[in-house]
């Protein structure tokens, strides 16, 4: 089962900065539309950011002028950088591609 990889999750404090990182075990990975999501207890899963079709970052307003999506062709990989981070910022963060998840990295920010 092919399966993207995250990390770099943890626990911050409010106000503090986490890198995530997404990987995936095929080759084209960036050239293609990714998503992160996030999903916290007892809540929906919501879509934070992710490349469109033509490689451009998109973000959900939540995280908008505080995270950064940037690729890095060399090592297959995605990072989410994650500035300012808010308590209502915890959750299990999920990247996709395709039909294609991992299986999360845990992010908690404390107040």
């Amino acid at each position: 089962q092919v399966r993207l990889v995250e990390s770099g999750g943890g626990l911050v404090q409010a106000g503090g900065s986490l890198r995530l990182s997404c990987t995936a075990p095929y080759s084209d990975f960036n050239r293609n539309v990714m998503s992160w999501y996030r999903q916290a207890p007892e809540k929906r899963r919501e879509w934070v950011a992710g490349f469109d079709s033509v490689g451009v970052p998109t973000y959900a307003d939540s995280v908008k002028g505080r995270f950064t999506l940037s690729r890095d062709n060399a090592k297959n990989a995605v990072y989410l950088q994650m500035d300012s981070l808010k308590v209502e910022d915890t959750g299990d963060y999920s990247c996709t591609q395709r039909c294609f998840w991992g299986r999360g990295t845990q992010v908690t920010v404390s107040s």
